[in-house]
């Protein structure tokens, strides 16, 4: 799995993982915001294309292997074997305070592009107990297919595995067809998921062999209630933990009962550990609903609000890397009372009479497809990079069978050009990771921009891709072709019977 990492001074312990992309110039971009010195990359390949761009930002790279490489690279593989045995000064190896940035990792953000959110040493201590927290054993087999780019897949899998003392089988890319036969072969006990995966799981023909096997924990997040009964259903007699959590924040649920759909309980107990209230939000404005005095208001049982956390000592949000504004973009002022801070996880949930919490749906500039979030503000970036587009929207839309939402995008083209099905798909495919490119077009003569710009979005996002409600011309991606096809009736109905995949 290809990892390249930021190393940002002073701090020698700390770094940014994010996905191996080629030629990912808006994310790098994003990084000048905070320059670091230098880039550790495993996969060359990935990092030589925009070797001119690292180097007008002074970001210098590393790369583990030996070369020959272009000038101003440094083989980091040379370098550790002219390095001593001796063990670090105390000094540098040691953090001054526990609340010390440890290392930055990208998030999806609802409020833009893709931020290095700060991770404390503290909390990637804590993250040696999350198996623990759980109910795991050292005697256990975790199986992890998650990106390691992703806490999910470093710190509360590896690092939680590191602190349980367990055995981890670590697999590269997950396969549906060769998951059991996997734990079986192994012996799992835990297998740590995204609901995305526990789908393509229930989605594969029946077997005989279906609960021949010793797993006994699934702990995630993301599984749909249909497919947790299926899940259940088919393959046993499995207790399922569902969590919720966010890289950058300051607030986690854990659902220990197995009660199907729900994320966490929400008593008074487990607030005195993990604080945290849900308000009425404005769908409109894109916040928090606010009263005649400026202050939010807690919804109802069984109303859908937003999850927001207060931000105090003993519960900070240590925000991301560059301007302050990235950082207070998640920040509530004045919630409840004068003085106090919240902080805003831009998702919207449901508590039900007993107490249990549900999630309701994602907020923001942000949709889920492939079991990833995908910033809409990244994806309208890259397509506006083409000259040939003189306005672009992006939005997720429903796809019948699928988890999430798919990519949509809705162009304008300027008035000397025609539209390039090949051009474009080249170009999403070199700037963005697959799971970002939108699987449908659009086309329009303008966008409608007002003030109540949202509003006109949702109407985008509520005709979908549906030929039968749409006059404009629509495309859909064809992967194998290389390029974005006429997205006719017949293809529409194909995909909506789940007979053509995207």
């Amino acid at each position: 799995m290809g990892q390249e990492a930021l190393w940002s001074p002073p701090s020698c312990s700390s770094f940014l993982p994010h996905p191996n992309n080629p030629a990912r110039e808006a994310r790098l971009r994003s990084k000048e915001a905070h320059p670091a010195s230098p880039i550790f990359a495993e996969l060359f390949g990935a990092v030589e294309p925009i070797l001119p761009s690292l180097k007008e930002m002074g970001v210098g790279v590393w790369v583990m292997g030996k070369g020959p490489y272009p000038p101003g690279v440094i083989s980091l593989e040379d370098l550790l074997e002219e390095a001593s045995d001796e063990p670090l000064p105390y000094e540098l190896s040691t953090p001054r305070h526990l609340m010390d940035t440890c290392l930055y990792i990208f998030t999806s953000g609802t409020t833009g592009l893709p931020k290095a959110a700060r991770v404390s040493h503290l909390k990637t201590i804590l993250a040696l107990g999350f198996y623990k927290l759980v109910g795991a054993r050292s005697s256990d087999v975790i199986y992890l297919t998650l990106p390691l780019y992703h806490m999910a897949g470093s710190l509360l899998g590896i690092l939680g595995t590191f602190g349980l003392g367990a055995t981890c089988v670590l697999k590269k890319k997950f396969s549906a067809s060769q998951f059991w036969p996997d734990c079986r072969t192994h012996g799992v006990t835990i297998f740590q998921y995204i609901g995305e995966l526990c789908r393509y799981l229930v989605n594969q023909p029946q077997s005989p062999d279906d609960r021949e096997h010793s797993l006994r924990l699934a702990v995630g997040s993301g599984m749909r209630p249909d497919v947790w009964r299926e899940f259940l259903r088919r393959f046993g007699n499995i207790k399922v933990v569902e969590t919720y959590g966010m890289t950058e924040g300051n607030v986690t649920l854990f659902n220990y009962t197995g009660t199907v759909g729900a994320v966490g309980r929400g008593s008074w107990i487990y607030k005195c550990f993990s604080p945290f209230e849900l308000v009425r939000f404005d769908a409109v404005q894109g916040g928090p609903l606010r009263d005649e005095a400026g202050r939010c208001q807690r919804v109802d049982i069984g109303e859908p609000g937003l999850l927001i956390s207060p931000v105090t000592f003993r519960n900070p949000f240590l925000g991301y890397a560059g301007g302050r504004e990235l950082t207070e973009a998640k920040m509530l002022h004045g919630v409840f009372s004068d003085g106090d801070v919240y902080f805003n996880s831009g998702d919207l949930m449901v508590q039900d009479a007993k107490g249990f919490i549900s999630f309701w749906d994602r907020t923001g500039d942000t949709y889920r497809w492939k079991g990833e979030n995908v910033a809409t503000t990244e994806v309208g970036e890259t397509l506006s990079m083409l000259d040939s587009l003189r306005e672009v929207t992006v939005y997720g839309v429903s796809v019948p069978g699928y988890d999430g939402r798919a990519g949509m995008a809705t162009l304008v083209l300027q008035p000397d050009a025609n539209f390039d099905g090949p051009q474009i798909y080249q170009h999403v495919a070199e700037l963005l990771p697959p799971y970002a490119w939108p699987r449908f077009l659009r086309l329009q003569e303008q966008l409608e921009m007002t003030e109540t710009f949202k509003q006109k979005r949702f109407r985008l996002v509520e005709e979908g891709f549906d030929p039968r409600r749409i006059s404009d011309p629509l495309y859909v991606l064809d992967i194998g072709a290389r390029t974005y096809v006429p997205l006719t009736l017949d293809a529409w109905t194909k995909i909506a019977a789940g007979e053509l995949r995207l």
